[in-house]
């Protein structure tokens, strides 16, 4: 991966930024996306913010042998602090972590996000953690992909600003996915019952404490909820 060929997560990512945007690419690691984009033509300005030193530090050198010094800022700070009132960023993009981590990225700095309209996450596990939190900050999902790259399955959820009521089904696969029912999403969900019915006959083997039997019936929910999905039932 460089800065003119994205990894297949990445790309997706990319794919939904928007033109003429200003970017803040959070966990920037490389730069390779905002670097990408201003190779592509895309974007106005970026700011490509890292908390760890030596991704900062590479992240500075692909910007500087880009040439894009002058349109690429890259900052050394923990999540959207490196998002300053002056940038009016209006895109956000936050890729390669868990979700719940993606999660507490947005609830720490939601106060800088006064003027960005579009959030574009790419969760490595755990998507309903930020679904739950765009229902809870008033933005809602416009669109969702999922795809399957060397072995692994990604999600990218893109939100706007906005609100919208979710059924607990929508919180945990996706509102748009279900409707999408690509192969990869029938294997996620696949893949995820036979883990569940694992987890269920692992919990009936254990001392039956109040905690037990509420994970029991959390997990036999989400099977239930899973199953009518993939088996077209609306809730």
């Amino acid at each position: 991966m460089n800065t003119n060929q994205l990894s297949e997560r990445l790309s997706m990512v990319a794919s939904f930024v928007p033109k003429d945007t200003v970017l803040a690419d959070i966990g920037s690691d490389h730069a390779y996306l905002p670097c990408y984009l201003m190779n592509k033509g895309k974007i106005r300005r970026a700011i490509a913010g890292e908390v760890v030193k030596g991704p900062f530090e590479a992240a500075s050198r692909n910007v500087a042998l880009n040439g894009f010094t002058d349109r690429i800022e890259v900052r050394l700070a923990n999540g959207l602090q490196a998002i300053e009132e002056t940038d009016h960023v209006e895109t956000v993009t936050i890729a390669g972590m868990g979700g719940t981590l993606i999660t507490s990225i947005l609830e720490a700095g939601k106060d800088r996000l006064t003027h960005v309209q579009r959030i574009i996450v790419q969760p490595n596990l755990h998507a309903i953690a930020i679904r739950e939190w765009a229902v809870e900050n008033e933005f809602c999902i416009v669109d969702e992909e999922i795809l399957l790259e060397d072995s692994k399955i990604y999600e990218v959820l893109v939100l706007e600003r906005g609100t919208a009521e979710y059924s607990k089904a929508d919180l945990l696969v996706g509102p748009v996915l279900r409707h999408k029912r690509s192969n990869v999403f029938q294997a996620k969900w696949e893949r995820e019952l036979q883990e569940w019915q694992r987890v269920i006959k692992a919990l009936e083997k254990a001392e039956q404490t109040e905690e037990i039997k509420q994970k029991r019936a959390n997990v036999q929910e989400n099977i239930e909820l899973v199953r009518k999905v993939l088996a077209h039932e609306e809730e």
